[in-house]
């Protein structure tokens, strides 16, 4: 089916792309939320990263690679917005924020990752959320494949640690 609509896409149907950009809108989100912590930011990355994605779907050779691609494009997004965050000057007035309701599940692994590192942070929630393997993961975050190991089973053991929880030394 998503080869089927990408190759539509590719063409110029614009059907076919917002189908596809369905089917991976609760991927990003999770992907946006765990890095930039609020739902607007992640919305502004979300909007970045489909706007790029159409503009540039022809330029994508690969079509088995569109997930990886797009989450590619979403994380740089979310590093663009997190630079600008950096470069805003704060003011001492307090904004009001909406209150919203997440699911169960993804506030709780959001709790869980908060404490850890961007660099482990990013790769466990790829491959334990999202399905990545290893490889896919090292393209995403364009590093080598046995860092994004190492940083796995850093990142496993650091969680482990810290909820008090004995594992086997294993290789991801």
């Amino acid at each position: 089916m998503t080869e089927h609509l990408l190759r539509k896409a590719k063409k110029g149907d614009s059907d076919a792309f917002c189908r596809l950009m369905d089917m991976q809108t609760q991927s990003m989100y999770k992907i946006a939320r765990s890095y930039l912590k609020n739902d607007e930011d992640a919305a502004d990355a979300i909007q970045d990263a489909i706007l790029s994605c159409y503009e540039n779907l022809p330029d994508l050779k690969n079509n088995k690679y569109f997930k990886t691609w797009l989450t590619r494009i979403l994380i740089n997004k979310c590093k663009d917005i997190l630079h600008r965050k950096k470069l805003t000057l704060y003011t001492d007035q307090v904004p009001d924020t909406p209150f919203y309701e997440e699911d169960f599940e993804t506030s709780e692994w959001n709790q869980l990752l908060a404490p850890l590192d961007e660099k482990y942070r990013s790769i466990l929630l790829l491959y334990y959320m999202e399905g990545f393997n290893t490889a896919d993961i090292s393209q995403i975050l364009n590093m080598k494949e046995n860092t994004v190991k190492t940083r796995l089973q850093r990142g496993r053991r650091i969680l482990a640690e810290a909820y008090q929880y004995q594992i086997k030394e294993e290789h991801a």
